[in-house]
């Protein structure tokens, strides 16, 4: 969608950190009328039985990149361009796709060109990274792109069985050499653990899991972006999408839960460790029950750098809201194998030095330490 400016005609812009479109030619903002309404969550079981339902869902225009599978919407005026996230060339043939209709959104808060800042001091930070890495990630520039995520609300109910481990001290007897090459008889504090089978029922209650739906970027590298300022989600409203692309969930709510209850894993047991009680826990067995389980779609701001070094793709990723620098690089294997000799040679001068002050009897043992070391 464009919005022309009200004083040049030229088209809007969201301007990030603000509630505003911008005209990038004479500067005139347009205010973004602003919902008071609460972001409800969507039930999960009820919502199911109804994807396809029209209500639920919208239909957009789609592009997807035949080499990594992203799917994003582009402006319609679009004839060719380049995938933001493999730099390859996209042809845009556009396909209509039908899918759940996000709700809410985290608007962009950092501008591109901070974010180009914040891509370059991370290429910098980089320990053994090419001599023209920096020169290689700026080709294909940077994009500004809302990806899809889903949020996860749940209560669980977990039934489990286990041990619950308890320590005591016994006293034992040995048989030693003492200094003088004499054998005596010592007792020493020997530290063992009593298990207790046990059983019992543990509650969570979950807020806000937050799975990426998108499969064109490292699944590790999206959750690494965490933490979002989630609090300050506001009603999804196009005005904000303007001057930016959004991708399109690729992983669908019901494999988006499957990894949510991953996540959900390591509290609940966790709490199961804390029930157990005692010095030590073994868990056996654990069954979860999920109930009022309520989901939403939203869009999260990712600035995104992809570029080739040596035929090899690497991207970077910036969190639009914090700051927050993720991503892939290669490595100088030259300057790692010049740091590998620069150990070895230090660490043989200094068996040198110590050698020095030795009598020559030691030299052969020098030698052969030397030897061993490279």
């Amino acid at each position: 969608m464009k919005y022309p400016c009200g004083q040049c005609g030229a088209s809007l812009v969201f301007n990030p950190g603000t509630a505003n479109l911008k005209c990038e030619y004479c500067g005139f903002e347009n205010i973004i009328p602003q919902s008071e309404e609460d972001i409800k969550e969507l039930d999960f079981e009820g919502h199911i039985a109804k994807l396809e339902s029209r209500e639920e869902s919208t239909e957009d225009i789609t592009v997807k990149c035949g080499v990594c599978g992203a799917e994003a919407t582009f402006d319609s005026s679009i004839s060719s361009d380049e995938c933001p996230y493999c730099a390859s060339p996209l042809s845009t043939e556009k396909k209509s796709k039908k899918q759940i209709k996000p709700k809410s959104l985290l608007p962009f808060k950092i501008e591109m060109s901070e974010a180009d800042d914040l891509h370059l001091k991370w290429i910098d930070s980089l320990w053994f990274a090419p001599n023209n890495l920096k020169k290689r990630a700026r080709l294909n520039g940077i994009h500004g792109m809302y990806m899809p995520f889903w949020t996860f609300d749940s209560f669980t109910v977990t039934f489990y069985t286990g041990e619950r481990g308890e320590d005591y001290w016994t006293t034992e007897t040995y048989t030693t050499t003492d200094s003088k090459g004499n054998s005596v008889t010592r007792t020493r504090q020997v530290r063992k653990t009593r298990w207790h089978r046990c059983s019992g029922t543990v509650y969570n209650n979950f807020d806000d899991i937050l799975i990426p739906a998108s499969t064109s970027l490292p699944y590790k590298l999206l959750k690494e972006l965490e933490p979002w300022d989630l609090g300050n989600l506001t009603e999804h409203n196009t005005d904000y999408l303007t001057g930016f692309r959004t991708e399109s969930y690729q992983l669908g709510v019901v494999d988006g839960f499957e990894n949510a209850k991953d996540d959900m894993q390591d509290p609940i047991r966790d709490k199961i460790r804390w029930d157990i009680g005692g010095d030590h826990q073994r868990i056996h067995s654990t069954n979860t029950d999920y109930q009022n389980l309520t989901f939403k779609h939203i869009l999260l701001p990712v600035w995104i750098s992809p570029y080739r070094y040596n035929e090899k793709l690497y991207r970077t990723m910036i969190n639009a809201r914090t700051g927050e620098v993720q991503g892939e690089r290669p490595w100088s294997w030259v300057k790692i194998t010049l740091a590998v000799l620069a150990a070895l040679i230090l660490i043989i001068g200094v068996i040198v030095l110590i050698f020095m002050g030795s009598s020559n009897e030691n030299y052969g043992e020098l030698l052969e330490l030397t030897t061993t070391v490279l």
